[in-house]
């Protein structure tokens, strides 16, 4: 290698030290200004600067940095010290902390963790990522079902209002130029995290507490965009109190619908020629008890569009759930004569949203208003485009041709000596010595000495998940602690040929159980629907 070579490969950007030292590159930018003794820049300014590695290494170590935990992970374990199961609370006090200046409901050892944070990050950057490690509840929706909602709204300008916000994960997918966001939420803890998280985005957004179906506190609000991701079989949503609500418009919902109790209240706050995108669970499409609502939200044209999603959307099950999307036309004349009906139950939830031609249908009116007025979107779209009998037949061809790839990869092993004795190495040692790039995608070699392939197979042992992953097995994973075995090169991609193989066998099989899933769902619906019968014989 020449000796221009060599002092390009000793050269590191900012972004490179942040990944060296497993921070942010703000984090990077603050210490060049904090410290002095940071190294200079070799050459170039700013976000091109160049530093030499050597001196950037040895300045990390001489300051410990990149060793000790973030302040992100310092402050998020010392508030599930202080909070315990309550983090709601706890991130609701640290987003006054953070919007107002306000620090009374907060300990006070919390307080210098917190603004050694906001030396790195923004308030709303900080906030961002506590509530991303807090596990999804009740009070938040998924991003997936986040994204799924986004796309079905469509544009919107004017008034957004959500009366179950949660902690406003929500609303804050609405927070653009030209909306202005309103929220009511019944927890006390999370309407106060999601006001403030609202209003470091949009200053003039406002969520008020209590019930919205008891209490409603927006009564003459009315929206361009209602959107809602409402608690599901709740036991009591308030039926008696409740008789004779100017809101049930389509009929008053039993005390087992609840559901379509926040729908009617979700559609009573849109404006004319707005829309109402409400979650559904399923089983209110075809329920007994509330046929006489879905019949009259179709007689009158408000339902628009009922879209089934895949499982995994919601944040407390893996269940499927639907959108259901409701129109209030500007006048009377401007009706509608069909319901689309869109199919995505099969998709992934994390591909596109967008339907293809065959997951959609548009249903006359007449041919909803049956003894059942069913409105699963399978029921329709299924008749309407699937041609049961070749689509079965190549489901099976896949499924085999699938299985016969499956038998012919799994790698051929032989008998170890039950434990793998010898020098190991911390990962953390070949990050600092330049051989390991730690990124989103994973550990990477950098280095002919070490196959990339054989450091993530042993980085997913069942010691090293342990070493790099939280007591609760809630927080993020640091791989830093993991070791891995001194092998030879040409013994290391032996090893690591036998994980690409159990790698590449993982995804096959997981496309066979999709493949197997889709010859099943076909083979059923076709026997129900008439479009198949058994074969004699079978």
């Amino acid at each position: 290698m020449s000796a221009a070579r060599a002092s390009a490969a000793s050269l590191v950007t900012p972004a490179e030290i942040a990944r060296l030292a497993k921070v942010t590159r703000a984090a990077v930018s603050n210490w060049r200004k904090r410290y002095e003794d940071f190294p200079a820049p070799v050459r170039g300014t700013g976000r091109t600067a160049l530093f030499d590695l050597a001196e950037v290494r040895s300045w990390l170590d001489r300051h410990r940095k990149g060793d000790d935990p973030s302040p992100e992970v310092v402050l998020w374990h010392a508030l599930r010290t202080r909070y315990g199961s309550e983090m709601v609370r706890g991130l609701a006090d640290v987003s006054i902390l953070l919007t107002t200046g306000s620090a009374h409901d907060l300990e006070p050892d919390l307080i210098p963790l917190i603004h050694d944070l906001l030396e790195e990050r923004a308030p709303a950057e900080v906030l961002t990522a506590l509530v991303e490690r807090m596990s999804a509840g009740e009070y938040t929706s998924t991003p997936r079902l986040v994204r799924a909602i986004s796309h079905f709204a469509g544009p919107v300008t004017g008034t957004v209002y959500d009366p179950a916000c949660g902690i406003g994960s929500l609303l804050l997918a609405f927070a653009t130029p030209g909306t202005s966001l309103a929220g009511q939420e019944c927890h006390k803890a999370a309407a106060r995290l999601a006001g403030a998280r609202l209003k470091l985005v949009d200053p003039d957004a406002a969520v008020r507490v209590g019930d919205s179906l008891r209490h409603d506190q927006w009564d003459r609000l009315r929206a361009e965009l209602v959107v809602c991701d409402p608690p599901v079989n709740a036991a009591d949503w308030g039926r008696e109190d409740l008789l004779l609500d100017a809101r049930w418009e389509f009929g008053v919902p039993t005390r087992a619908e609840g559901e379509l109790a926040w729908l009617q209240h979700c559609y009573s706050h849109v404006a004319p020629g707005g829309r109402a995108v409400v979650v559904m669970p399923p089983s209110v499409a075809y329920r007994k008890a509330g046929r006489r609502i879905r019949a009259e939200l179709i007689r009158r044209g408000a339902l628009s569009e009922v879209i089934a999603l895949p499982p995994g959307m919601a944040a407390l099950h893996a269940q499927p759930v639907q959108l259901w999307l409701l129109d209030r036309p500007v006048d009377a004349e401007s009706g509608r004569d069909t319901v689309r009906m869109v199919d995505l139950s099969a998709n992934d939830p994390d591909e596109t949203l967008e339907p293809i031609a065959s997951q959609i249908t548009d249903v006359p009116l007449i041919d909803l208003l049956d003894e059942d007025v069913d409105l699963t979107p399978a029921r329709y779209v299924a008749a309407q485009h699937v041609d049961h009998l070749a689509e079965y037949a190549a489901a099976c061809a896949a499924v085999a041709a699938r299985l016969h790839e499956l038998r012919e990869l799994l790698p051929e092993l032989g008998k170890g000596l039950d434990t793998l004795d010898g020098p190991s190495i911390k990962v953390a040692d070949l990050v600092r010595a330049g051989l390991v790039s730690l990124t989103d995608d994973g550990a990477t070699s950098t280095s002919d000495r070490l196959d990339t392939d054989f450091l993530r197979g042993f980085l997913s042992s069942a010691a090293n998940v342990k070493r790099a992953t939280s007591g609760s097995g809630s927080f993020r994973t640091d791989v830093t602690g993991s070791r891995i075995p001194q092998l030879s090169v040409d013994e290391q991609r032996r090893y690591g040929a036998a994980f690409r193989a159990f790698e590449e066998f993982d995804r096959l099989l997981a496309e066979l159980a999709k493949l197997g899933q889709r010859a099943t769902s076909l083979g059923r619906d076709g026997l129900t629907l008439g479009a198949l019968r058994p074969e004699p014989g079978n």
